[in-house]
């Protein structure tokens, strides 16, 4: 044992000489190595980061929120049927029939967006915030979705009702119109339309970009006077405690089936679904960005373990005499084995070294840059480091065979 321990060693210093008086040929051939891992690395902390802050705000909507839509998330519309593409959109009487007929809910929210041809248009004197997003809701909205006005106040039941042309900016709504001026009180253009600002909602980031922060809501019952013909939205409810969801979401699906005169042998014609539901549909989104990845970073692996290959078999021609010369002084075939397939170990696990740094590097950058945690899980690095050594391996058994078959008589010759 202890002199299998002395003949590692003393193969990982020959390799790292050889390495060290060839330094350009020995960067070289671990370019592609190094570029792998730290591909591997990079993505796979950009991956984590993304999912821990998308994980983090569908959360942020609370373990009570449950989602009410004309489809599941993520359908692809041209492969339903004709049956499935005439279902009814969800409207107003959608959340009313939850209101009052679903006793484990706490509250329920609509939502209706529009974006007219050419864009919406918010304008305060000269500032036009770009893309702004424009949404009717009920006043409810801050409780279904946990995000509360911090500055001033939201539009009131009596508001909704009575048509209140009023609206709560989000933060960079806010920002982009007023500077640092307080909007509270001040009068806003809004697709042509005069409001009266009376709150600003609480700064809430999101890891995909801060569209979020960049609307105006307005009272459904105003919206719906604006734009009747947008009557396609989404709900929003909450259950009254994370224990009762299940069952508030069957109190929903029986109380829309009754509305919507869904027949006992007809499957829902709507979908109902929580946060739960988004977090496996992401998790299945990102599972397949982890296979592209992993296709990804094996290019530049083959790259590098063909670079280990190509300089290990000139090695192997360059060190002739001196593979003789070891074997005529009693070194045996595993010895001379060994010793090369130690060299490619070496060289590759160099560039997996320096792969882990730049990825871990690149990754602090991109990150903070992007706005998402840093997060280099622990599996990313041995992943990588197990990598580097497997195309070392892979890459040193044929040069390391033709070294110990290499006849010392022959090598001796050999100038």
């Amino acid at each position: 044992m202890i002199n299998k321990l002395v003949q590692l060693k003393e193969g990982v210093v020959i390799a790292l000489g050889s390495i060290w008086s060839n330094k350009l040929r020995s960067f070289l051939t671990i370019l592609g190595v190094l570029i792998g891992v730290a591909s591997v690395i990079g993505m796979v902390s950009l991956i984590e980061g993304f999912n821990a802050a998308v994980t983090g705000e569908i959360e942020g909507m609370g373990s009570n929120a449950i989602f009410i839509s004309r489809f599941e998330p993520n359908t692809d519309r041209s492969e339903l049927d004709e049956e499935e593409r005439r279902r009814d959109p969800i409207t107003v009487g959608e959340a009313r029939a939850i209101r009052e007929n679903c006793p484990s809910v706490a509250a329920v929210a609509p939502q209706n967006y529009i974006r007219l041809e050419g864009g919406n248009k918010v304008k305060y004197k000269d500032r036009k915030p770009q893309d702004p997003s424009i949404f009717g809701t009920w006043p409810e909205y801050q409780q279904v979705n946990q995000h509360f006005a911090e500055n001033g106040r939201f539009f009131t039941e009596s508001e909704n009702f009575h048509k209140a042309r009023v609206a709560v900016l989000g933060n960079e709504m806010a920002e982009g119109l007023f500077g640092s001026t307080d909007p509270v009180g001040k009068e806003i253009t809004v697709n042509s339309v005069k409001f009266l600002v009376i709150g600003v909602m609480e700064e809430r980031k999101s890891p995909l970009g801060d569209q979020n922060e960049r609307f105006v809501a307005i009272p459904l019952g105003t919206f719906q006077r604006m734009y009747p013909w947008e009557e396609a939205l989404w709900l929003v409810a909450s259950a009254k405690s994370p224990e009762l969801i299940d069952r508030a979401q069957e109190e929903i699906i029986q109380a829309l089936r009754i509305h919507r005169g869904v027949p006992y042998d007809k499957p829902n014609d709507f979908a109902v679904f929580t946060q739960e539901s988004i977090l496996d549909l992401y998790k299945d989104i990102t599972s397949t960005v982890y296979i592209v990845m992993i296709v990804i970073s094996s290019i530049g692996l083959m790259v590098g373990g063909v670079g280990v290959l190509n300089i290990m078999l000139v090695s192997v021609t360059e060190r002739t005499r001196e593979i003789g010369i070891r074997k005529a002084i009693g070194a045996r075939q595993i010895n001379i084995l060994f010793q090369f397939l130690v060299e490619a170990v070496t060289l590759s696990c160099s560039g997996g070294v320096i792969g882990i740094a730049l990825g871990v590097l690149i990754s602090a950058v991109a990150t903070k840059a992007l706005g998402v945690p840093f997060a280099v899980p622990f599996f990313g690095i041995a992943a990588g480091f197990c990598v580097a050594v497997g195309v070392g391996l892979v890459s040193g058994v044929y040069p390391a065979y033709k070294a110990a078959r290499v006849d010392p008589i022959v090598s001796l010759r050999y100038e």
